[in-house]
């Protein structure tokens, strides 16, 4: 039952006619065609008179909906206004329920019979559409189209939508908007959380309708996978896997029961239990179906997830993104997503690897290329003969880092590469069969054994993999990557330049200081650049057997060698499933990992989002003492300032064996080609050659160690569970029964103050500004997933709710308490505002009193005197992880809009679906060449008819000094504009509203304005 009670409301009027486009969006919310006489008897007085119309989209904007309103905190008048839609929502369903509706192209229906006689079932056949243009389509969009027929139903999808696809190659350049079901949906446990708050929400609205609450439940597979929550608390210990779970269960046991009761509650949703595995490799190896064969229907995987990592599917051929929690929770309930039709990059791999070069390599490579190349917005497809080279753990590493280079997607086709994986894996060899066979009759597996057809791109990169060099990337971003050969002295540049992306600022007579202090009694020092933290961890390295074994072999030869790393440096390793453990031990590399203080911590992200646990309080007190420019190596995806931990200020990415290499030297300030690691037993230097394994030495490992017995083992038990999972108690009831005193799951507030009228759209009044950023300002910046700070508005929260602060956590784990979750917003340590010129820490100018305050405090001043706030910003604004607070915050703070040179494709969204209004400085303007400072106040010019406004419009931003400038709005789509007119629809942190709801503002404030935080 998709209603919206908004629209059941309208329908219990009687207006006589409806539009063509209101029939469309009651179809596609009922999954059944509306016919004139039904659609005249639950009419919903659509607006006859558009101005404009939206496409299938249309009723959307005319149809009033629940909106909140300006008081978060008025009484609520929902009952009543539940009473009236509950009433309406029999009289709905009666007068759609015997209609069907039938597929546009049921006539390309057609049997794929099996080898050995009989079918595997029937497809939609896209040779069987005989339209020459189909074959030079990009394989990624062939997936888009085929979606687009086999969901075509003349409603929520129709023929000239599968039209715009077909037609690609003129129609992309046009950004023009499509509908697009994914046949599953992903979740982690931290973005998780607040997905499963809203569906419990939604099925109390549901209760309070008087209808049945159980028919909320996903339509789709739903995986979540609990992986998000473990912390190297305990490291360099045989019992560390243990000791961290126990720690990890302690800290999160509320999180994990309502997880629990959240899978026996609903249908159709899989909860993969802590200690499994990383989200993401457990998607490559176990969850990812290549095609579904459903009730004898075939068609391509698909997958939306709340993680921006999510890509690392499109290793596989499986199309896959990252999505905010919102569209996430519309997907599940069957709903298509709107997504602008992306350009495609074409990216041609040549030749081969050199010797000793690894796949983390050539995705710090590929990433600086996309990112110059810009492909925000837009798929990249890997072709070429390079491509059959690389392994598909390879492919899924490059994939894996399509949010740092900015793409929507790396996909790679299916190939024999491809098949090869999939039997490894444990799928089955009827099941392989299957997926090779349908692919090629539907023409989306690649043979690089036979003649390519050439297909066409947006635009073409090329790289030969001859040239790829050993690297590593940071010491702040994942693209600014430096080849191992000019480290060091792109270290001392560092030191050197003033702070900033590449700059530290350390005075020229500090650079060679040297911290002494005790370790346990040993002496120990540090050094600018010293490693302290040292982490083979993240899904992007993880599921890659070739660098994992590689990582063993380094340790190995520093064991036979006689090095050993520094006591003091946090060593970890965190495999993102156990499939890793098994084919460590069978290669009997594990025991010399162990002896390098590589002991397993637990299956899970850990360092790479921040999870790397407290350093040793002597280690932590010569770096804070001494102001010393620490460093971390992790094999992680992300290396934003204050991510990785508060103290390394620098942090690098790095291959799981270069990780080992920089633990054994001990700091970042090295030449691995000229100064040796260490001195070995015998006396002599030893260098990075003489540990360094050879291509053939890995391969050789892989192939005796990596068997398909090991992940068949592992998978078969994943859904079983632990024994402290399995002792979780958590009630039978289909409703959640909230604890007011929780200060991890707390009922959100966005029932509270519905009304039923549109609030409409709204410009900004003599708003102030919040913050004065500069560029790259990312989401860890704006809603930091780590750890508590002790002085933070949170953490005093949390104190006068009797939390002890060891029992803090994290701001991941508590992203299911909005309470938490507004007073971290902009909480970051590392946070630069220019309002405080160029003072590092989470605080702001509030400036009508020019009090410093932290900038919770401050944005509850604004809001208590009713004035809105603004954010300036310069490029890139929110880069980095999809993250639905990093939106959700600024609105519960009462930033009405950001404006900025450019903003990233999720965060974007977010605002929008929050209803902040993203502005873009017109090319060659920013707020330091217009002269502003911050200290302004703001009016912003928009239209109070929706109609009136456009996507990608000017308006005009004036100040109360006399400035005005001219800015983009950047709603990219009409559905972006319908959000806005209704206040948003409240997202996630997420990821693109080139990939928002199709009809999903009309999907409910009973899920629209609940679900919305």
């Amino acid at each position: 039952m998709y209603i919206t009670t908004a629209l059941l409301r309208r329908a219990s009027s009687s207006s006589s006619n409806t539009s063509t486009t209101g029939k469309r969006l009651l179809s596609s919310l009922s999954k059944k065609p509306v016919s004139n006489s039904a659609s005249s008897a639950i009419s919903s007085n659509f607006n006859q008179t558009h101005q404009r119309s939206l496409s299938f989209y249309s009723a959307s904007r005319s149809v009033q909906r629940w909106s909140h309103g300006v008081d978060w905190n008025s009484p609520a008048s929902l009952v009543a206004q539940i009473r009236i839609a509950s009433s309406t929502a029999s009289l709905f369903q009666r007068n759609i329920a015997t209609m069907a509706s039938e597929n546009a192209f049921k006539r390309i229906l057609t049997s794929l019979p099996k080898p050995s006689g009989g079918e595997f079932g029937k497809f939609y056949s896209l040779p069987a559409l005989n339209d020459p243009r189909i074959d030079k389509l990009p394989y990624s969009i062939r997936i888009l189209l085929e979606s687009a027929i086999r969901n075509c139903d003349g409603f929520q999808v129709t023929k000239e939508d599968v039209e715009k696809i077909i037609d690609w190659e003129t129609s992309s350049p046009k950004q023009v908007e499509i509908p697009f079901k994914p046949a599953r949906v992903l979740l982690q446990d931290f973005t998780g959380v607040p997905a499963v708050v809203d569906l419990a929400c939604m099925r109390d609205a549901m209760n309070k309708l008087g209808s049945d609450s159980n028919k909320i439940n996903p339509l789709v597979p739903v995986d979540l996978v609990i992986d998000h929550s473990v912390q190297v608390d305990v490291a360099r210990s045989e019992n560390a896997v243990q000791a961290n779970m126990e720690l990890e269960f302690q800290r999160n046991k509320e999180r994990f029961a309502f997880l629990k009761w959240g899978s026996n509650a609903f249908h159709n949703m899989l909860v993969v239990p802590p200690g499994s595995g990383i989200v993401h490799q457990v998607n490559l190896e176990y969850l990812g179906r290549v095609v579904f064969n459903t009730d004898g229907m075939l068609y391509p995987d698909s997958v939306v997830g709340t993680d921006s990592h999510t890509t690392m599917i499109d290793g596989l051929g499986v199309a896959g993104w990252g999505v905010g929690g919102i569209e996430a929770e519309a997907a599940m309930l069957g709903q298509p997503m709107s997504m602008v039709l992306p350009g495609v990059v074409g990216f041609k791999l040549s030749g081969k690897l050199k010797n000793g070069v690894t796949a983390t390599d050539l995705v710090l490579t590929v990433t600086q290329m996309l990112r110059k190349h810009g492909v925000v917005g837009k798929f990249v497809e890997f072709y070429g003969d390079g491509v059959g080279e690389i392994s598909l753990a390879d492919r899924a590493t490059i994939a894996n880092m399509s949010p740092e280079y900015g793409a929507t997607m790396g996909f790679f086709p299916v190939d024999h590469v491809t098949l090869q994986y999939l039997k490894l894996t444990g799928r089955s060899d009827e099941t392989v069969a299957m997926i090779e066979a349908y692919l090629r009759a539907n023409k989306m597996f690649v043979d690089y054994r036979e003649p390519q057809q050439e297909r066409v791109y947006s635009s073409y990169l090329n790289i030969d993999l001859a040239d790829v060099e050993p690297c590593v990337s940071g010491p702040k971003r994942p693209h600014d990557r430096v080849t191992l050969k000019d480290m060091k002295a792109d270290w001392h540049s560092c030191l050197d330049n003033k702070v900033g992306f590449k700059g530290f600022a350390v005075p020229k007579e500090t650079q060679e200081k040297v911290a002494k202090f005790s370790f346990h009694g040993q002496p120990a020092e540090l050094k600018h650049g010293s490693v302290v933290i040292a982490a083979i961890t993240s899904c992007t390295n993880t599921s890659n057997p070739s660098v994992m074994l590689g990582a063993g072999l380094v340790a190995k030869k520093a064991c036979e060698l006689g090095l050993q790393v520094k006591p003091w440096i946090k060593t970890s390793l965190a495999p993102g499933s156990g499939v890793v453990t098994k084919y460590l031990q069978k290669s009997g590399l594990q025991k010399y990992l162990n002896e390098q203080g590589f002991h397993i911590v637990g299956y899970g992200c850990t360092t790479c989002i921040g999870n790397s646990g407290d350093l040793d309080e002597s280690v932590a007190a010569a770096i804070s003492e001494n102001d010393i420019v620490a460093a971390a190596v992790l094999s992680g995806n992300r290396n934003f300032e204050g991510r990785v931990h508060p103290l390394t200020r620098a942090n690098y990415l790095a291959s799981p064996p270069l990780v080992v290499a920089y633990a054994l030297a001990g700091t970042v300030d090295i030449d691995f080609n000229k100064e040796p690691i260490g001195v070995g037993k015998d006396g002599k230097d030893v260098y990075f050659k003489d540990l360094w394994p050879s291509t053939n030495e890995i391969a050789e490992v892989v192939q005796s160690s990596v068997l398909p017995d090991m992940f068949k083992s592992t998978y078969e038990a994943i859904t079983m569970g632990n024994a402290m999972w399995n002792q979780l108690s958590v009630p039978a009831a289909k409703l959640y029964s909230w604890d007011p005193n929780s200060t991890y799951i707390h009922e959100p507030p966005y029932f509270k103050n519905m009304t039923m009228d549109p609030p409409g759209p709204h410009g900004v009044k003599d708003a102030y500004c919040l913050l004065n950023f500069g560029d790259s300002i990312t989401t860890d910046h704006i809603s930091p997933a780590g750890s508590i700070h002790k002085d933070s508005p949170a953490a005093k929260f949390l104190v006068e709710h009797g939390v002890d602060r060891k029992d803090f956590n994290s701001y991941g784990s508590r992203r299911g308490n909005d309470e938490i979750m507004s007073r971290g917003t902009f909480a970051n340590i590392r946070i630069v505002n220019k309002l405080l010129n160029g003072e590092v820490g989470p605080k702001t100018l509030h400036i009508p009193t020019g009090e410093k305050l932290s900038v919770f405090d401050a944005a509850m001043r604004y809001k208590s005197a009713g004035v809105g706030t603004v954010v300036l910003a310069g490029a890139e604004y929110g880069s980095g992880s999809s993250r639905d607070w990093a939106a959700k915050g600024p609105m519960l703070l009462g930033v009405k809009a950001v404006i900025a040179k450019s903003f990233e494709r999720i965060h974007r969204s977010n605002l929008v679906g929050m209803g902040i209004v993203p502005l873009c400085f017109k090319p060659g303007e920013d707020a330091d060449t217009l002269g502003l400072t911050g200290h302004e106040r703001y009016t912003i010019d928009l239209p109070s008819n929706i109609n009136e406004i456009r996507p990608g419009q000017d308006v005009t931003v004036h100040t109360d000094n006399g400035k005005s400038f001219t800015c983009t709005a950047r709603f990219d789509t009409e559905v972006e504009l319908a959000y806005f007119n209704h206040g948003g629809i409240l997202p996630r942190k997420q990821e693109s509203f080139s990939e928002s709801v199709k009809d999903f503002e009309g999907l409910l404030p009973l899920f629209g304005r609940a679900a919305m935080m």
